[in-house]
């Protein structure tokens, strides 16, 4: 389960990055800390949910959520460079423009979120389009504040609210797939109930 969930784990523990790394100033330092250790126990919870229901054994795995063998070739492979080449090349060219610091988090947000929209479309799995519409939504705002007096909100609304929803995204996939693995015991135990009571 935990190699079929890794794609989650690797969203949830960016989106803890996201938290911790823009939770700052102007957040009053006291928020800033609670948020960043909200985020740091909901990866932890999510992990320790997942490895719960790895013991307990089996999982859906032919579903329309589930993962495909080539998770990492073709069409991925081409998602994740092309990515790749858009953070590096677009970060790059924001600070040769003189835009203030605060748009390369907002630069980020907008691109790892149009990289779940693509992969939305090619692994074709709609879970994976919300957290990547909300953090496009949320990277666009960001690079449209970078003008204005509102700039230094930028990491709060294009870092921590990115991190919130990737989260999110990650507990919804994680608590789905924990039910189906608990399913299957909860029928068995019904049975065995009703056959010592008879």
């Amino acid at each position: 389960m935990l190699q079929r969930m890794s794609g989650v784990f690797i969203g949830a523990f960016f989106g803890t990055v996201f938290v911790v790394a823009d939770a700052h100033a102007p957040l009053n330092p006291v928020l800033g800390n609670v948020l960043r250790v909200l985020a740091v126990l909901t990866f932890a919870g999510l992990l320790a949910l997942a490895l719960r229901a790895e013991r307990h054994g089996q999982f859906a795995a032919d579903g329309p959520e589930a993962p495909r063998s080539d998770w990492f070739r073709g069409k991925f492979a081409f998602v994740v460079g092309a990515e790749v080449a858009l953070l590096i090349g677009g970060n790059v060219a924001l600070r040769e423009g003189g835009a203030p610091q605060e748009t390369g988090v907002a630069w980020i947000a907008l691109i790892v979120g149009l990289h779940f929209l693509a992969l939305a479309a090619v692994r074709k799995r709609r879970s994976i389009a919300v957290p990547g519409a909300a953090l496009t939504a949320l990277g666009m705002a960001g690079l449209g504040m970078a003008a204005t007096s509102a700039v230094v909100w930028v990491p709060f609304v294009s870092g921590v609210l990115s991190g919130v929803a990737l989260l999110g995204g990650c507990a919804y996939a994680i608590t789905h797939t924990y039910r189906s693995a608990m399913r299957p015991q909860d029928r068995d135990r019904g049975k065995l109930g009703t056959s010592v009571r008879s």
